[in-house]
């Protein structure tokens, strides 16, 4: 998976010479924690900062409340939106994988990250673009079970998997590499009915199994 399955394509922007009032405003209506900040160009807006929510709510004094939409005082002050972005943020291109998007989110401790392509905006990804992304790849309707074993022996998980959703007829919905404890796992989701039988053969091929996780099917 990469950046532009999950990425918004309609981002709001505002220019750097907007009111942080007016930007305040924005937000308020549209219910959305941040704006990109861009100066128009011959082919198309590029992008100099974004604008949070807490950039915002930290250039006004405590009194006052700037995503109030009617707030008198808060048109009173006069900073703007260039003042008080965060100028040239960190960005990502629409290939590049979501797990590397996922990376930087942590790793900066940020809440969203601008898309370009060719220096051109393309869209914003946001944390909660990141956990819808990783919800897609372990949840399902069907009846199963997500399994984590351990993969110590440094066989080949897929092949292994492979054979037994084969053999039990269960089919692999996701398979993940990583690691619990610095011990590296593999976290599988599997659906069918014959799920004790795959776990029994996991257990006497010498994996041991750290966590299962049953999903009934969906309700009618």
């Amino acid at each position: 998976m990469n950046v532009s399955m999950w990425m918004s394509r309609d981002v709001l922007t505002v220019g750097p010479e907007t009111l942080a009032a007016e930007a305040a405003k924005l937000m308020a209506q549209k219910h959305v924690r941040r704006l990109l900040v861009v100066e128009p160009w011959a082919d198309g807006p590029r992008l100099l900062g974004i604008l949070s929510a807490q950039d915002v709510i930290h250039a006004f004094p405590p009194h006052i409340n700037p995503f109030a939409i009617e707030g008198p005082d808060a048109r009173l002050t006069p900073t703007t939106a260039g003042e008080i972005m965060t100028a040239s943020p960190r960005t990502v291109s629409p290939d590049t994988p979501i797990e590397e998007a996922a990376a930087l989110l942590c790793t900066h401790k940020i809440g969203a990250l601008p898309v370009l392509r060719d220096k051109q905006l393309a869209g914003i990804i946001t944390e909660s673009d990141i956990f819808r992304a990783f919800v897609s790849l372990f949840g399902s309707d069907e009846a199963g079970a997500r399994i984590t074993f351990d993969a110590t022996q440094g066989e080949d998980v897929f092949e292994i998997m492979g054979k037994l959703s084969k053999r039990h007829h269960l089919r692999v919905s996701s398979l993940i590499w990583t690691r619990h404890d610095q011990l590296p796992v593999c976290v599988v989701r599997v659906t069918g009915s014959q799920v004790d039988a795959l776990l029994d053969e996991l257990w006497s091929s010498g994996h041991a199994v750290v966590n299962v996780i049953r999903f009934p099917p969906a309700a009618a």
